[in-house]
């Protein structure tokens, strides 16, 4: 897929900033560099790379931007199964949509779309109408980000931790608490690969 002039020397300019710090710049730092006044328009640049393939957001890094080689610049589709919640476990509703996701994020195994319900994942970056891209596997390790079911009936967007006699789902919001519950209670759905955003 084809980058605008600006989407481009966006692109090169994240790539040489990444090739001389080692780490990838802040939107503050992108705005600075091309004179813009919004933040606003900086996103609307990466989210438009991020869906070309260009770039991939990385879950838990401060600064998150990824840039991929150009063979990995294609998209594919994943079934958007409903909502999930990142505040308190609601249930999942059966939603027949397609999402267009680029090729990067999508996992060795079977893979799915959920939006996004919810303010408790915002210290991962992921906000109120966001997508995650879900992974469906067996192993989960602690600390990865997953959807998991409680008690059978409802699921929820969470941080995984197996401690001692109990699992620990973690928010990434200070203003809440995390859920403590007995393993049998929990059955993991799938882990999160990716998060897309769409500004309106």
């Amino acid at each position: 897929m084809s980058l605008t002039r600006r989407q481009k020397e966006i692109l090169d300019f994240i790539r040489a900033f990444v090739a001389e710090h080692g780490y990838s710049p802040t939107l503050d730092e992108i705005a600075r560099s091309f004179h813009l006044a919004s933040l606003n328009g900086v996103h609307k640049h990466l989210v438009a790379l991020e869906e070309r393939g260009f770039l991939r957001r990385r879950l838990n890094h401060a600064r998150s931007l990824q840039v991929l080689d150009p063979e990995h610049a294609s998209a594919g589709t994943l079934p958007l199964l409903g909502y999930v919640a990142a505040g308190e476990p609601i249930e999942v509703i059966a939603d027949p949509e397609e999402i267009t996701v680029p090729s990067s994020m999508i996992g060795k195994h079977k893979n799915y779309v959920l939006k996004v319900r919810g303010s408790s994942m915002i210290d991962e970056h992921i906000q109120d109408g966001d997508y995650v891209i879900v992974e469906e596997r067996p192993e989960v390790r602690n600390g990865e980000l997953v959807i998991a079911l409680v008690d059978g009936e409802s699921v929820t967007l969470k941080k995984f931790y197996r401690e001692t006699g109990q699992i620990r789902l973690q928010p990434a919001n200070p203003d809440l608490q995390p859920i403590f519950l007995k393993e049998e209670q929990v059955r993991i759905q799938g882990v999160v690969v990716g998060v897309m955003r769409r500004y309106y």
